[in-house]
């Protein structure tokens, strides 16, 4: 038989401890040709679909029913995607993660912290990932533990057995897989290959002799008393824990800006069409330099907001509208000799009549954007 604990599985057989009663799930699968090739025949449905179920691990092998001889069925496909040459997304469960998707993980990081530049040909793996954790599978129900593990837990994966996976280098201690076929082994080693060229397809694995002997040597496996092991089922519990939980945390922590300082278009254009000057009234302390300054960068992010998110509020003109925050810019940055070039060029009528001709806006946004910067870079320098 092969066996495998899980404690996540409704599906499992009830399984008692005679001197604790203590209830166990545990998932046996009987050691028949059917039985060795229905999870390979499921992902070899997937596969034949063009999908990668990314994410193929012990837990997610259910059976269908209560019977002796149920069927297993392959579960969970929160993060299957249809391989279309485009998989880069790092998502996985840390003992059955292939080195493609952890070198997906590394250079996705480092671009996302400046280390190296992002790449216009993005780094991507395939759905032979899924053929990498089918090799883990098989090993662990064999011997009961993973080929790729580390005796330091941690939120990420441990640089050794991150190191191990991206080396493919794993073992068949003696005292596990002595009775263990050398078939088997030849399985888990064609499986388990860093190079996904190189690797068995799911064509291969159902072609291998081993899931296509009719003999089955009676062996005890040691994998059901090793995953009896309560410290063993809990570290690996914790890992698969931490890896999903860490999957769903952002990298930086999220701060929010003030209302009144926030530089995106589509909230300035919110607060524009919520406000109205009072009585055209301004006040313009000049002892006051640093803030004054800000408010003009303000006056003028609005005119770019006016401009790409063109939507007054009811009743109004978005050609009066776009004068309107024009004037309120042009009022704090007079001094600006490429606004006043800009706004000439625009047949910009200084007495505050606003625009004579209709406005390219993407333009006017673009060459106010300009400005921005113009201003920035000068009072930085002040």
């Amino acid at each position: 038989m092969l066996f495998c604990l899980t404690t996540c599985c409704p599906r499992g057989r009830v399984c008692v401890k005679k001197c604790t009663q203590e209830r166990f799930a545990l998932k046996i699968l009987l050691d028949r040709p059917k039985a060795r090739n229905e999870i390979s025949l499921a992902l070899q449905h997937c596969h034949l679909l063009n999908i990668a179920h990314r994410d193929l691990k012990p837990e997610n092998l259910l059976f269908k029913d209560n019977s002796l001889d149920a069927p297993v069925k392959l579960c969970d496909f929160g993060f299957a995607k249809i391989d279309q040459g485009d998989l880069m997304t790092p998502q996985f469960t840390p003992y059955y993660v292939a080195p493609q998707v952890l070198e997906a993980q590394r250079r996705h990081q480092k671009e996302k912290s400046g280390i190296i530049p992002t790449s216009p040909t993005p780094y991507t793996y395939n759905k032979s990932c899924d053929l990498w954790s089918l090799g883990v599978i098989i090993y662990v129900m064999l011997c009961g533990y993973p080929p790729f593990y580390s005796k330091h837990h941690s939120r990420t994966i441990p640089k050794d057995m991150r190191r191990k996976i991206m080396t493919g280098s794993f073992e068949f201690p003696e005292e596990e897989w002595s009775q263990i076929s050398e078939m088997a082994k030849d399985v888990v080693r064609k499986l388990l290959k860093v190079k996904p060229e190189e690797r068995l397809t799911i064509e291969g694995v159902l072609d291998h002799p081993w899931l296509n002997s009719t003999e089955a040597l009676d062996n005890v496996l040691p994998s059901a008393q090793l995953m009896m092991d309560k410290a063993v089922v809990a570290g690996i519990q914790q890992a698969h824990a931490e890896q999903l939980a860490n999957m769903r945390i952002q990298d930086l922590k999220v701060s929010l800006k003030p209302l009144h300082s926030v530089n995106n278009p589509i909230l300035r254009k919110r607060k524009l069409l919520g406000t109205k000057p009072k009585d055209g009234v301004y006040i313009h302390d000049h002892e006051n330099g640093a803030e004054d300054s800000n408010v003009a960068l303000e006056k003028l992010r609005d005119v770019i907001a006016q401009c790409i998110l063109p939507q007054a509020g009811k009743g109004e003109n978005e050609d009066e509208k776009l004068n309107e925050v024009m004037l309120e810019a042009w009022k704090y940055n007079r001094e600006c000799k490429l606004l006043r070039d800009t706004l000439q060029s625009f047949s910009w009528n200084v007495s505050g009549h606003g625009f004579t001709d209709k406005v390219d806006r993407l333009k006017l946004a673009e060459i106010v954007k300009q400005v921005i910067e113009e201003q920035t870079t000068s009072h930085e320098s002040q």
